[in-house]
Formats: structure tokens, C-alpha cells, sequence
């Protein structure tokens, strides 16, 4: 397996880069020759110390992708991290199906990778929170607050049943509503739900 060890607008000094090497040649015993690589490290600012140093790796495992990514305080613990997260990751990567591309294909696929001119994607994180007040109100006024906001679902606390519900907009164009429930059986208003469901979710 070939191991390429670039840094993102920093330089990598060598210790690390034969640590990051060393540790990605465990990855052998379970790839084989035609896999190949790119380890590329950077350091977020704006961070606390504690993640502040990123570790992305980008594996090509006959023509397939395999990405993943560690934050710590320092690149030894980021490529530690990684490593541990990929031999478990390309385990299951191996036993999955998958189509054969010829090497060509995955030579260019890394070179443009460790070019830049193919942005490795990131995982998907959750980047945002959002906290709101919820009143309680009855299902027309929910509807109509939905259809004023223009939004395709709207979560709220029913007037009635003093639980939390959830509004949406089906693919037929009606409406569905969801009301979770935390184990045991929930039967306040079970009538009045299922009549107007007949049965469709």
C-alpha cells in the first residue's frame, strides 16, 4: 500500500510524517498492494487546543473511496485515532461487494485528491443547533402556521393530548402527523388519530 503525507497550508515535519507512515502500514494486512493512500494534516485555529489538529485520510480500495477524519490536540493522536477508525472501517469496506476500476483510474482519482483538484469529502457532522419555544396549540392552528411559514413539516405541543407532535407535508400533497410516543401504550386521542389516518402514514 502506498501512503502519500501531504499538510494543508502547513509543513509536515518529518518525525510526523514517518509516524503517520509507520502507523498506516498497519493497514496492510488487511489491503493489499493496490490500495493506495493520502494523509493529509492541518491545523484549525479557531479550535480548542484539545482538537485542534486534523487528520483526514483517503483510501482507494480498488477504485472505491474510503474517507474518514480525526480531531485531537496533537497529529500523533489524530493519525492514532484515524488509524484505529479505518482498520475497523476498511474491515467492513473489503466484505462489502464492489466493482473492480482499472488502476489507471485509481492513480488519477489519488493524484487529482492530493492535487487538490478533487476536494476529499468530509463526513456529514452536524453543524448546527437550534432551540425554539414550543406552545401548545390545537392541530388547525398548527396546519395554518405551517402553511404561513411555508415550511414542509412543524413540530408542536397538541392542546389537547399535551404531547409533542409532528406535522408534515406528504409526497401526495396531504398531510401526515407523527405522535412520538416513550414506550408503554399511548391511547389518549388513539380514536381520534386513527379515524383520521385510515390507516395511511
Amino acid at each position: 500500500m502506498r501512503t502519500i503525507v501531504k499538510g494543508k497550508n502547513i509543513d509536515v515535519p518529518d518525525n510526523i510524517r514517518a509516524y503517520a507512515e509507520r502507523k498506516m502500514a498497519r493497514l496492510e494486512r488487511i489491503l493489499d498492494d493496490r490500495s493506495d493512500a493520502l494523509v493529509e494534516l492541518s491545523v484549525e485555529r479557531h479550535r480548542s487546543l484539545s482538537d485542534s489538529h486534523i487528520v483526514e485520510v483517503t483510501l482507494v480500495i480498488d477504485g472505491r473511496t474510503l474517507r474518514t477524519h480525526a480531531a485531537a490536540q496533537n497529529h500523533r493522536a489524530g493519525v492514532d485515532e484515524v488509524v484505529d477508525k479505518l482498520e475497523r472501517r476498511a474491515v467492513d469496506h473489503r466484505e462489502k461487494p464492489r466493482l473492480r476500476a482499472r488502476p489507471v483510474e485509481e492513480k488519477q482519482l489519488l493524484r487529482r485528491i492530493a492535487d487538490g483538484t478533487a476536494e476529499p469529502a468530509r463526513e456529514r457532522q452536524i453543524v448546527k443547533m437550534k432551540r425554539f419555544a414550543i406552545e401548545p396549540m390545537f392541530e388547525e392552528d398548527a396546519v395554518a402556521q405551517m402553511e404561513e411559514l411555508g415550511h414542509t413539516f412543524f413540530v408542536y405541543v397538541d392542546a389537547e393530548s399535551e404531547r409533542v407532535h409532528i406535522l408534515y407535508r406528504r409526497n401526495d400533497g396531504d398531510l401526515g402527523l407523527i405522535e412520538p410516543i416513550v414506550g408503554g401504550e399511548y391511547t389518549k386521542g388513539r380514536g381520534r388519530a386513527a379515524n383520521r389516518s385510515n390507516g395511511r402514514h
